[in-house]
């Protein structure tokens, strides 16, 4: 189970550092007034986001796979699933603002992907603290 759990971590850090960068590249994109500087950072969210989807998806799995395993009880892992999921939510959502990006269809402002960007941060801090001190 070690193997599982350390995989598990790899993929949640390598999905969390696309989460970090993806919506730090629609900060730039959000600002970006030239049509090759558009297009480039078209190309980067396209493919930063076909990347990490997998590795989220091999985060989640692994996540469950490791709570059935473990036979994980009490209120944090609960609150902790319903990050999560409410990440996956994030992800989709980065998807859909991906595709807006690519239709030059953004109506948001270079300020509301700042504080956009700021949410999977919060969300990590989040999750070690009800993995590792498991308050309730």
């Amino acid at each position: 189970m070690l193997w599982l759990k350390a995989f598990h971590i790899f993929f949640v850090v390598s999905w969390f550092a696309g989460l970090f960068y993806l919506p730090r590249i629609f900060v730039n994109h959000a600002m970006a007034e030239e049509p090759a500087v558009r297009e480039r950072l078209k190309l980067m969210e396209r493919k930063l986001y076909k990347f990490v989807t997998p590795i989220g998806a091999l985060a989640v799995i692994t996540g469950l796979w490791l709570w059935f395993a473990y036979d994980f009880t009490g209120g944090w892992l609960h609150v902790k699933t319903t990050l999560v999921a409410g990440l996956v939510a994030y992800h989709l959502y980065c998807g859909h603002l991906l595709k807006l990006f690519a239709e030059d269809r953004n109506t948001k402002s270079h300020i509301w992907f700042r504080f956009f960007n700021e949410v999977p941060v919060l969300v990590l801090l989040a999750v070690l603290i009800l993995v590792e001190v498991q308050p309730f």
